[in-house]
């Protein structure tokens, strides 16, 4: 069994190969929780509220669905690269460098998978019925409180649905990625880089190939785990 092992798929990656499976693993994991909050509060405002500027915010918010994600990450190079005008100041007063950093990719990342976390989350919310949230307010709770207590519970599929898209999303990340953080082995290589890597050397064509599927089952996974864990907390909340 352990001879069958070590001449196996998996035992046949190399450390570097690992270290970039596990580097999607955290850049995306981190980029979901982070923008997580963001993307509901966002996502609320979007659906709940009509103000001047709202389709200027809209078109902000789906903007990197649009843009080449070469040039999205090359405004954030721009941004809050050590010469940006974010950037050099978080260098210089909290001593946060980005570009050229695992934590770049994950804002890249995050970024780049912002609006599809927006738009689920968006569509739970209008699908809630705003009487439920008026009733609740008559009754002399607050409009936090009334979120709280009302509206999270009702879009919670929605929000556990946007939350694994997004971080499927982030996981095959790489134009933006590696216009930001570029493309450096251990440190900012993530999956799709190496793929891309092992695609432009001869004989590179396996690696890449072991590193597809291994983001193939990935993407699955979250897939399916969204869709269970939707229908679990939907079937709850229907129950309750």
């Amino acid at each position: 069994m352990v001879d069958g092992l070590e001449g196996g798929f998996f035992t046949a990656l190399s450390a570097d190969e690992w270290r970039a499976v596990i580097l999607s693993l955290r850049v995306s994991f981190w980029a979901t929780l982070v923008s997580l909050p963001l993307g509901v509060g966002v996502a609320y405002v979007l659906a709940r509220h009509d103000f001047r500027g709202k389709q200027v915010l809209n078109g902000l918010v789906h903007l990197p669905l649009i843009l080449p994600p070469v040039v999205t990450g090359y405004l954030l190079l721009l941004t809050f690269g050590r010469k940006g005008l974010v950037g050099a100041m978080l260098d210089q007063y909290l001593g946060i460098v980005l570009a050229f950093r695992w934590t770049g990719a994950a804002l890249a990342a995050a970024v780049m998978a912002f609006p599809l976390m927006v738009r689920a989350i968006r569509l739970a919310i209008e699908a809630v019925d705003p009487k439920l949230e008026q009733a609740a307010s008559t009754l002399g709770a607050s409009r936090f409180w009334v979120f709280m207590t009302v509206t999270l519970p009702l879009i919670l599929p929605g929000v556990i649905a946007g939350a694994i898209l997004a971080f499927a999303k982030a996981m095959g990340e790489f134009g933006a990625t590696i216009t930001f953080v570029s493309n450096i082995p251990g440190q900012t290589q993530t999956l799709p880089s190496a793929i891309y890597s092992f695609l432009q050397v001869p004989g590179g064509d396996a690696k890449a190939m072991q590193l597809v599927l291994i983001a193939v089952a990935i993407a699955l996974t979250a897939l399916f785990l969204s869709e269970w864990i939707g229908r679990t907390v939907a079937r709850r909340i229907a129950g309750s």
